[in-house]
């Protein structure tokens, strides 16, 4: 019995540490949000923020090798790369079809909380996707809205140019 109590704390002080370490993805001004991974949507049609700042994820699924995202609201720059993002469907898969171009886009207020039910996109200009589905940013948007760092719901985006999203940052640190 005692075994089994010791287990029980042992899973809920994790449980309780991983909750509240992904509740701050900003802390503190100067933070810099890093997403160490990016995946391609699986779900396609997902809709990812609210209101007037929703974006509605691309009709079919795609796929990466990977990629990283480093953001600095303070000083609005961004840095993205993403590798091997490719359809993972239908009869162009394993390439990236018919988008020659991406944008990345951070999503603020995801919930649209703090926004009047509204969650604030920002993107970067479109860059070329190559054959391969590489694509890579480096550069800045002028400093991100207050809500990109008061509010701990924030995701990025890899969209096409008409402003369906294809992938997104994972793993955020």
């Amino acid at each position: 019995m005692q075994s089994f109590l010791q287990k029980s704390l042992v899973v809920s002080s994790l449980a309780i540490g991983a909750a509240f370490a992904g509740q701050n993805a900003l802390a503190n001004p100067g933070d810099v949000l890093k997403w160490q991974s990016v995946n391609g949507i699986a779900l396609a049609n997902n809709v990812v923020g609210s209101g007037s700042g929703a974006s509605t994820g691309g009709g079919t699924p795609w796929s990466t090798f990977g990629g990283h995202v480093r953001v600095d609201p303070d000083r609005g720059s961004i840095d993205f790369d993403v590798e091997g993002l490719v359809i993972a469907a239908g009869n162009s898969i394993g390439t990236p079809g018919p988008v020659l171009q991406v944008k990345g886009t951070v999503v603020c207020d995801t919930d649209g909380s703090a926004s009047g039910g509204n969650s604030v996109l920002i993107d970067t200009p479109l860059v070329d996707l190559d054959d391969h589905g590489n694509a890579h940013f480096d550069g800045s948007v002028s400093p991100l809205p207050a809500v990109c760092t008061s509010e701990t719901d924030v995701a990025f985006l890899i969209r096409t140019a008409s402003g369906r999203w294809i992938a997104n940052g994972a793993v955020l640190r």
